[in-house]
């Protein structure tokens, strides 16, 4: 992969807020009722404080795939899974290690970073799947409609991108903790504002990504690329066009 201006600073910002949605997913909050006007109201629902975040790390998936192609996104993919488990596995060293008598917080330290083996295998694995299911949908879609309707392939990409991520995390993480009720409330919760905020970031999303187009010099098309998610070659098939 040749060397670009922005790409190193975008990917090192994906793995970032990744982290950072990592360790605010553990509050599950409720929000609401709220009324809008006459009868019309929106109930209350529950969700993960992720959804603060990690819906960004989507749109950053959207760009890697739209300006430098699919074999990019793979790449930040696998920065941001080694680097979340890096996160877990330091968190459970740093909390193994005895606490200092003088030191108060250790309660508060092990809620904050004491991520349980389950979590973490449901939410590596929800990550991983749910990131390369939106950049393979994202390739794929801007072949079909030829690089054009940037907002097709941006929302499209994310509808099924957060069903697998948003489905799978909840199911591994509360399967037989909560009810089956309680699980499919949180994951269409979670799901439709996942979406809704994609939507509504359709406009930045142009910002950027028309941005670097201009900056970057190039246009990527995934046209002969190989999908495989294990194949950690730059991807050959893809091609360039210079903007």
């Amino acid at each position: 992969m040749r060397r670009f201006r922005y790409l190193d600073a975008i990917t090192t910002a994906f793995v970032v807020i990744l982290l950072v949605a990592n360790l605010v997913a553990q509050k599950i909050f409720r929000v609401g009722p709220f009324h809008l006007f006459g009868p019309v109201s929106i109930p209350a629902f529950t969700t993960s404080g992720a959804i603060v975040l990690f819906p960004i790390t989507y749109i950053f998936g959207d760009v890697f795939t739209e300006i430098y192609g699919y074999a990019a996104s793979r790449r930040a993919i696998w920065l941001g899974f080694f680097g979340t488990a890096l996160l877990y596995a330091v968190s459970a060293v740093v909390i193994a290690l005895p606490a200092d008598p003088q030191f108060h917080n250790q309660a508060a330290f092990i809620a904050v970073f004491g991520i349980l083996p389950r979590i973490l295998i449901a939410s590596l694995i929800a990550f991983w799947a749910g990131e390369f299911a939106n950049s393979y949908t994202m390739a794929k879609l801007k072949l079909i409609t030829k690089g054009r309707w940037l907002w097709t392939r941006t929302v499209g990409s994310t509808v099924v991108g957060q069903l697998v991520d948003t489905s799978l995390v909840i199911f591994l993480t509360f399967a037989g903790t909560f009810s089956g009720g309680k699980m499919v409330e949180i994951i269409l919760t979670g799901y439709v504002l996942k979406v809704i905020y994609e939507v509504l970031a359709t406009p930045l999303t142009y910002l950027v990504v028309n941005f670097l187009k201009r900056a970057e010099h190039l246009d990527t098309f995934d046209t002969h690329t190989n999908f495989n998610p294990f194949r950690f070659a730059d991807s050959k098939g893809a091609e360039v066009k210079q903007v």
